[in-house]
């Protein structure tokens, strides 16, 4: 199966410094690929540059056989391309429902005078808005808290409300930044079950994560970085293996995760 994302030579620098060097992977449709790395190694500025909040210094990233390079991040998800956030983007005050009909009208806008008056086009799309969102709601487990105010929700939960709301996008291929970061063990075998599903749907998803066990357990691929360089890559067995990574960043947390 051909790729659906390429990154090619992708770097960017900082003052001088290299944050990102010469990284380049593919992901497929329906696979689970896995940047990890050290703190500081640039993950996060990786998937920023691949997801069109910063403009590489030099590489390519291609979707779907079109260079996006630097494309703005609206182009990106009408592209299939969608992403949450290593800190939580989630309107507080709003219900849960309306959180992932958010999605839905950023994908989906119609002209400003049909929503200023109301108009029955206006009307539809709110009516298709809610449905939808309602589907994605019972997906990540949350159908029964569609009224409740988002704030209200305890953090796992919001975790699996802003992935409903990045599938409300209907991408392609969805980028997580560490989307069970401060989840506790129950919250994070949700969201890794969720990943999986999202995954078998056909979504490609490309994955920043600390935790190894959960790396390990649902990764297709993995993707190491160190210092901004991609040091190893392969299929999760092999890389708890490399003596490369055991050094940078697993230790003995590889040996664990693979049992």
């Amino acid at each position: 199966m051909s790729a659906l994302l390429t990154v090619e030579g992708l770097g960017i620098s900082f003052g001088g410094l290299k944050a990102v060097d010469e990284v380049g992977f593919a992901v497929r449709p329906g696979e689970i690929v896995s940047i990890i790395g050290p703190n500081g190694a640039g993950k996060t500025t990786l998937f920023n540059m691949i997801s069109g909040v910063y403009l590489p210094g030099r590489g390519r990233v291609t979707l779907n056989g079109e260079d996006v390079t630097g494309m703005e991040p609206h182009l990106l998800a009408a592209r299939g391309l969608s992403r949450t956030f290593q800190n939580l983007q989630i309107f507080q005050s709003m219900t849960v429902l309306e959180n992932v009909m958010a999605g839905f009208h950023l994908k989906e806008r119609g002209p400003v005078l049909a929503d200023l008056f109301n108009l029955p086009s206006s009307r539809r799309r709110a009516a298709e808005a809610a449905s939808g969102a309602i589907e994605l709601l019972a997906r990540v487990g949350l159908d029964k808290a569609a009224g409740r105010e988002a704030g209200n929700l305890s953090y796992g939960a919001l975790k699996r409300l802003e992935i409903a709301r990045a599938l409300a996008l209907s991408p392609r291929i969805l980028l997580l930044d560490e989307p069970a970061a401060g989840c506790n063990a129950v919250e994070t075998e949700e969201i890794d079950h969720l990943i999986a599903e999202v995954a078998r749907s056909g979504v490609a998803i490309l994955l920043v994560e600390h935790d190894m066990k959960m790396v390990m357990r649902i990764s297709n691929h993995v993707v190491v970085l160190d210092h901004g360089q991609k040091i190893a890559e392969g299929d999760p067995a092999k890389i708890s293996r490399d003596p490369a990574v055991i050094a940078a960043y697993l230790g003995t947390e590889a040996a664990d995760a693979e049992g």
